[in-house]
Parts: structure tokens; sequence; C-alpha cells
């Protein structure tokens, strides 16, 4: 595994889907080379500080009926750090790939289905308390199942800040914070993009509810907060919008 412009706002979206429904036929699986990320056009602090993750496990105990039945919302979380395989699994369920497919059109097939494999979503982790791992705000690479450092500091106190105060999410070891590059799906499927983007990113939320039940651990997806001041406590690329923080850990 190792080898391996559009701004809209939520509340915008909101009130366009809410008048004309969500349908999903437009999502695919298959992925391709040209939806891969771009780069962030602010560069990381050390941009040889790449982290490979340890490879995610494929097959695991429980299955996906007794994942759902069990996933609840989470917001009472424990100080106590994760193990950076919980991470790497974490991350891989988000957005890793699954499926190195011989056809380059096809290559990088993720774990969360894109609409014409576009792939404008991007995952940041803000890290407080993982062993291994320095705390700081890190962004995720799939292709080499690695992330990447943006700023070396806890900044979870501050992520709570930013989300309107909700002080439940700085205890949490790390919180994943899921955005967007527009562009990337507006070029192809014009405005309605927006909408596919959206879903996809319900799609990595779920994914990570499920992988966090799976693991012992609790989640909730967080959609109050000000955009401008997550994307300023995350350094992000200006065209990268946040569209959900979801804090992670054991809990009480």
């Amino acid at each position: 595994m190792g080898q391996f412009q559009e701004k809209v706002s939520r509340r915008e979206f909101i009130y366009v889907a809410a008048g004309t429904g969500l349908g999903l036929a437009a999502l695919s699986a298959a992925g391709c080379e040209a939806g891969e990320e771009a780069e962030p056009d602010r560069a990381p602090v050390n941009p040889g500080a790449q982290l490979f993750l340890p490879a995610p496990v494929l097959d695991g105990a429980v299955s996906v009926e007794a994942a759902i039945k069990g996933r609840r919302s989470e917001r009472n979380f424990r100080p106590a750090p994760l193990e950076m395989k919980q991470l790497s699994q974490l991350l891989w369920a988000a957005q890793g790939i699954t499926d190195l497919h011989p056809d380059p059109a096809q290559r990088f097939r993720r774990a969360a289905p894109s609409a014409g494999a576009q792939y404008p979503l991007d995952i940041y982790v803000v890290a407080g308390l993982v062993e291994g791992l320095e705390a700081g705000v890190y962004h995720y690479r799939p292709r080499e199942h690695a992330v990447n450092l943006r700023t070396a500091a806890d900044l979870r106190r501050q992520l709570a800040g930013a989300c309107l105060g909700q002080a439940f999410i700085a205890p949490a070891p790390v919180s994943i914070v899921i955005t967007a590059e527009y562009g990337r799906i507006t070029g192809r499927y014009g405005e309605r993009g927006i909408r596919y983007a959206h879903m996809e990113a319900g799609h990595v939320g779920q994914n990570l509810h499920l992988q966090a039940e799976v693991l012992g651990l609790g989640t909730v997806v967080i959609g109050a907060f000000r955009d401008d001041e997550v994307a300023e406590v995350l350094n992000l690329p200006r065209k990268h919008e946040p569209l959900s923080v979801m804090p992670v850990g054991y809990v009480n």
C-alpha cells in the first residue's frame, strides 16, 4: 500500500437539494487518474515530511450489518490516544485506494463512490493524540496511503472554537475534516457537480462512521462551523472548502 470554482455555501446547497431531491444515478465508483486531487497551493511545513501509514486491514471481524446496527453519533470522547493503525484504517475507509486496475484510465479506485471519478474531496486530520504521530494538521494522500504534515501544532481547541465552541471536539484524539474543491467536478458537470460533491461527502462520512464502529471508536458529523475559521485553523488551500468535521475517539 505504500506505493500505492466555484464556491458555494452548504446552506445554499441545502436549499437547492430540498427543492429538487437527491438522485444517485450519476455516482460512479470507477476511478481515473484525471480526478486525483491537486497538490495544495500552500506548501506543508516540510514538503518532505510525508509519513507512510500502516497497511489497512481488508477483512475485519465485524459484519457490515453489525456495524450499521451499532453506529451512533457520539459526542463524549475520552482523551485517550489512538494507534497509528487505527488512524490508517479510518483514512483508508474515507478515501483509500481499493483497486489497482491494470487499465491506467481506471487505476486508482477509492473507498467512496465519486461522480465520473472526478474525486473533488480531500481529507485533512487535526491530530493531537496518536501514538507515533506528532500533533499537527495533516493532509491525506490516497495513492501513497500517507499523510503530509501542514502545521506542527495541536490545534484541536482552535478547531473546536471554529466549530461554534463545541467543546466536546477538543478532547477527541483526532478530528477528520472533509473538504471539497468544486472546480474538479463542476468542470465536467457544471453546477450539478456541487450536488455530487456533497453526496460523495455523505458516502465518506458513513464510511468513517462504520469504520469507527468496527474499531471500537465513536464519531459524529459536525456541520455547524464558521467556514473561514476552519480554513484558517487548517491552513487550507484557497479552493478547498470545508464540508464537515468528524471528531473520532474512544467514548466515555
